[in-house]
């Protein structure tokens, strides 16, 4: 025991933790210094030194300190039963939307079994779209949780149960549906869907862990809101109706969507990251790094598929126009 006390009286009585304040050891190593060991040993003073040192080890690891700092009695049930109901959530909506579509559109009898799978697989997609596109931008815009004159402290930190309910489900729903991409691969989407789903997975999954940056991860969510477009396209595709107005409206709707969601509301995110890069160098190392990588990444992808989004209406539209 004397030889634990004896540690404790090297460290610096004025040392002062960035962020968390400072603890007053001068108490305490003078006790220490003078022999009065067994004062420690019979009272709580020992269990408080035993902490103080536990938080100098943690601050030397500030990937631990935040992924162990969130991980509470509320996280420990959280996270998994909204991981599970995201999955859940899949399986359900799959069912559901070939339940509805062999009742009600006649074509979906005569389609072959692929396209019956990637049917309902893209129910349950534009399901989760609409979901967390909705979530994210009542946390964003109606709620008060990351409004800078309202919210106290970075905005980096915030977070609340519904945000992180959020993450759960949307890991669970891309864990499923990259499931589904892999097993009928390519049927379902090439590598560069298996990618989208992998960084996203990535992202979410150490935001949920470290409790930072949710603010980011729900602008990229929010970007979801594109995903029912994109399977209302293919949807009047697959049910031979590529020539309708319909198709043609949902063209420019898509197109529009996709140039406000995903390529001006990205220039947002990265404007609002260098306007805030004080409080984005908080984040720990590797979650820093993350944000810094990530985000560019999917913005280069978002960027492709707009590309190819415009080719297409134009297609379209010259169609239309010629068989005018």
């Amino acid at each position: 025991m004397v030889g634990r006390a004896v540690g404790v009286s090297q460290l610096d009585p004025t040392w002062t933790r960035p962020g968390k304040g400072q603890f007053n050891y001068s108490e305490v190593v003078r006790r220490v210094r003078d022999g009065e060991i067994e004062a420690i040993i019979n009272d709580h003073e020992l269990n408080n030194v035993t902490k103080n040192i536990m938080a100098l080890n943690v601050e030397q690891n500030p990937i631990e300190e935040e992924m162990v700092g969130n991980f509470g009695s509320t996280e420990q049930i959280l996270w998994p039963v909204s991981f599970i109901s995201g999955i859940f959530m899949c399986k359900i909506v799959y069912e559901i939307t070939g339940l509805i579509s062999r009742e009600f559109f006649k074509g979906y009898h005569s389609l072959s079994k692929p396209t019956k799978i990637e049917w309902n697989n893209r129910g349950f997609s534009t399901f989760h779209a609409i979901l967390v596109a909705a979530i994210s931008f009542y946390l964003l815009v109606l709620s008060d949780l990351f409004k800078e004159r309202t919210a106290v402290g970075s905005i980096i930190d915030r977070k609340s149960l519904l945000s992180d309910s959020l993450c759960g489900i949307s890991i669970g729903y891309f864990f499923t549906d990259l499931g589904m991409i892999l097993w009928y691969f390519p049927a379902l989407g090439g590598m560069e869907y298996v990618l989208h789903h992998v960084l996203s997975m990535y992202a979410i999954l150490l935001s949920l862990i470290s409790g930072q940056a949710q603010y980011y991860i729900l602008m990229v969510l929010f970007s979801e809101i594109t995903t029912p477009f994109v399977n209302l396209r293919w949807y009047l595709d697959a049910y031979g109706q590529k020539s309708s107005m319909l198709y043609i409206c949902n063209g420019v709707a898509l197109f529009l969507g996709w140039l406000a969601a995903r390529i001006l509301l990205f220039i947002f995110f990265f404007a609002h990251m260098y306007l805030h890069f004080d409080q984005v160098r908080t984040i720990f190392p590797l979650g820093f790094y993350s944000i810094l990588s990530v985000p560019p990444l999917i913005a280069v992808m978002n960027a492709y598929w707009f590309l190819k989004i415009f080719k297409g209406l134009v297609k379209t539209l010259s169609r239309k126009r010629h068989a005018q």
